[in-house]
C-alpha cells in the first residue's frame, strides 16, 4: 500500500470516528437532559397530583419506560442494520431521537392538557428508547467493523465517548439556564431551551452521517449474499449464550452510570440540600472524568485486552457501591463531586473497552443484533430497575441499602464477564489476519 492510500485511509477513518461521536454525543445529549428534567422538573409539572415522594418515583418510572423500550429498538434497527446496511439505520434512530425530544421541549404541562401531558411524555420516551436502541450497536459497529485491528480499541472509543461528552454539554446547558433564569421562570420555561437547543445538534449529525460510506464488513457480507433473512433469529439460534452474558457483565455498569447521572442528581437535591447549580456543576466534572477514563481504558485495552479491563472495572464499581452512600450522607459539594467523579471512573473503565469488545463477540451476519438487543437488556437490568428501586429503598433502609443491590448487580456482572472470551485479536472481516503475532479468531 502506498503512503497515499495510508493517509487517504486514515483520513476515512477519521471521519468514520467522527460520525460516531457526533450521533451518540446527540443521542445520548438528548437521554441526558430528559434524565435531568425527570429529577428536577417532571414531577412537579406532569405529576403534580401525586405527593412529592410518588411524583419523583412516577417521573423516574417514565425515565426508565426507554430502557423497556431499548430491545425492542435493538432489535427492528438491528434488523435493517444487518440487512439493508448500518448507515442508512443510523441516520433513521437519529431522526426519530430528534423528533421525540422536538416534542417534548414544547409539550404542554399537566396543568394545562391534563392526563394528556403525561402520556405524550411517555410515548416521546418510547421513542427515544426506540432510537436509542438502535444507535449504539450500529455507531460501534461504524468504528470496529472499518477500523485495523489492532487499533479497534483505539477507534471504539469514539462512540463511548458520546455520554461523557454529552453528559458534560446538558449539565452545562442546565447551568447556564440556571445561572441566568429565576426559579420561576426556569420551572416555566426555561427548562425546554436543552430540548430545542438539542435540534441544532441533529441537523449536524445527520450532515455527517449523510457523507460517510457503509462499513467495510457490512460490503464483504453483502457481497457474498450473505446477509441474512431474521438476523434476531439467528442470533438466538447460535449466539444466544453470548447475548445473556453480555447483558449481564454489562448490568453494574449501567446501574452504576444512571443511579450516578439520574438517582444522585435528585438526591443531591432533596436530601443533601445542595443548590441546583453545585449539582450541575459536579455533573460536568464528572463527565469530564468519565470521558478521560473512557479514553485511558479503550486505548489500554489494545494492549491488555477487553476482557481484562471489563473485569477490573467491574471490581471497582461493586466495591465502590458498597461505600459511596456512606460517603455521601450530610456530605457538602465538594464530597459529591468527588464520589460523582469516583462513579464515573468506574463506569468509564468498563465502558471503554465496551465499544470494541461486544461487536467482536458477535459474527458479522447479524452483529447489529446481536450487540443491540445484548446491550439494551443490560439497560434494563442496569439502567430501568435500579433508579426505581433506589428511591423505595432509601426510603424503607435507607441509603446505604443502595449500595447493597448495587454490589449485588457487581458480582453478578462479573460472573458473566468471566464466562466471555478475550477477541484483542478477532479479524472482523474474515482477512485470517493477525494482532501483535497472535492468531486471530475470524468471524
Amino acid at each position: 500500500m502506498s503512503d497515499s492510500q495510508q493517509e487517504l485511509g486514515a483520513a476515512q477513518m477519521r471521519r468514520v470516528a467522527f460520525a460516531s461521536l457526533s450521533g451518540t454525543t446527540i443521542e445520548w445529549y438528548d437521554f441526558y437532559i430528559y434524565g435531568t428534567a425527570a429529577a428536577l422538573v417532571f414531577p412537579t409539572l406532569f405529576f403534580p397530583g401525586l405527593g412529592s415522594a410518588a411524583a419523583l418515583i412516577a417521573s423516574f418510572a417514565t425515565f426508565g419506560v426507554a430502557f423497556v423500550a431499548r430491545p425492542l429498538g435493538a432489535v427492528v434497527f438491528g434488523h435493517y442494520g444487518d440487512r439493508i446496511g448500518r448507515k442508512r439505520t443510523l441516520v433513521v434512530s437519529l431522526l426519530l431521537m430528534g423528533i421525540a425530544t422536538l416534542v417534548v421541549g414544547v409539550l404542554p404541562a399537566a396543568g394545562t392538557i391534563g392526563v394528556a401531558a403525561p402520556v405524550i411524555l411517555v410515548l416521546m420516551r418510547l421513542a427515544q428508547g426506540l432510537a436509542v436502541g438502535g444507535e449504539w450497536a450500529g455507531a460501534a459497529l461504524l468504528t470496529a467493523e472499518n477500523a485495523p485491528a489492532a487499533k479497534r480499541g483505539h477507534y471504539g472509543m469514539y462512540p463511548q465517548l458520546g455520554p461523557g461528552i454529552a453528559l458534560v454539554l446538558s449539565s452545562a446547558t442546565y447551568l447556564a439556564a440556571a445561572l441566568f433564569l429565576t426559579d420561576g421562570q426556569f420551572m416555566a420555561w426555561g427548562w425546554r431551551i436543552p430540548f430545542l437547543v438539542s435540534i441544532a445538534l441533529i441537523a449536524v449529525g445527520l450532515w455527517i452521517r449523510l457523507t460517510i460510506e457503509e462499513t467495510t464488513s457490512f460490503k464483504k457480507v453483502r457481497s457474498s449474499d450473505a446477509v441474512v433473512r431474521l438476523p434476531f433469529a439467528d442470533v438466538f439460534r447460535h449466539q444466544w449464550r453470548e447475548v445473556l452474558l453480555v447483558a449481564g457483565a454489562l448490568t453494574i455498569l449501567f446501574a452504576s452510570f444512571y443511579l450516578g447521572v439520574s438517582y444522585l442528581t435528585s438526591y443531591a437535591s432533596t436530601e443533601l440540600g445542595l443548590e441546583r447549580t453545585a449539582v450541575l456543576t459536579s455533573n460536568i466534572v464528572a463527565g469530564v472524568v468519565f470521558a478521560v477514563t473512557t479514553i485511558v481504558a479503550a486505548k489500554l485495552s489494545d494492549r491488555v485486552g477487553r476482557k481484562t479491563l471489563v473485569i477490573a472495572g467491574n471490581v471497582f464499581a461493586t466495591g465502590w457501591a458498597l461505600v459511596v452512600f456512606r460517603i455521601l450522607d450530610g456530605s457538602g459539594a465538594v464530597s459529591f463531586t468527588a464520589a460523582l467523579s469516583l462513579t464515573m471512573v468506574g463506569v468509564g473503565l468498563i465502558y471503554g473497552p465496551v465499544g470494541s469488545y461486544v461487536p467482536e463477540l458477535f459474527a458479522t451476519r447479524y452483529r447489529y443484533t446481536g450487540a443491540g438487543v445484548a446491550y439494551s437488556l443490560a439497560g434494563i437490568l442496569g439502567g430501568s430497575i435500579p433508579p426505581v428501586i433506589a428511591a423505595s429503598l432509601a426510603a424503607r433502609f435507607g441509603t446505604p441499602s443502595i449500595g447493597i443491590y448495587l454490589a449485588a448487580m457487581g458480582l453478578l456482572s462479573i460472573a458473566c464477564v468471566a464466562r466471555l472470551s478475550d477477541t484483542r485479536a478477532k479479524v472482523l472481516d474474515g482477512s485470517g489476519a493477525t494482532v501483535s503475532g497472535v492468531p486471530a479468531v475470524v468471524a
